[in-house]
């Protein structure tokens, strides 16, 4: 699956000083990372964001967010917004979310 090259580097732009930022293909699209741990991703033209249970669980009733579904079984943890959800700063908020979650958690090895 294809990704929106455009979004990736917008997100891209967002992590891209934090020294602990990396990317990789994953999902069939693109995740970014921060300390080893899965932060953001683009699948399609979607944002795909890993927010932790209850905080995923607290932004399904949200304008243009949707159960990360990958696997035709949803993950608890993450969510995906729509592309429209991401107008008027939506983007940076939801980067910023995604990203205090990943630095929240113990860094990976690798």
């Amino acid at each position: 699956m294809a990704y929106d090259e455009e979004l990736a580097e917008l997100v891209r732009d967002e992590l891209q000083a934090d020294p602990a930022f990396s990317e990789r293909k994953m999902f069939g699209g693109l995740c970014f990372m921060l300390h080893g741990n899965m932060c953001v991703g683009v699948v399609g033209d979607r944002l795909m964001l890993r927010l932790g249970d209850e905080d995923a669980a607290s932004v399904l009733g949200e304008p243009h967010v949707s159960p990360m579904d990958f696997t035709g079984r949803p993950m608890k943890s993450m969510v995906y917004v729509e592309r429209a959800g991401l107008d008027g700063g939506g983007l940076e908020r939801w980067v910023e979310r995604a990203a205090g979650y990943a630095r929240s958690l113990p860094p990976k090895g690798g």
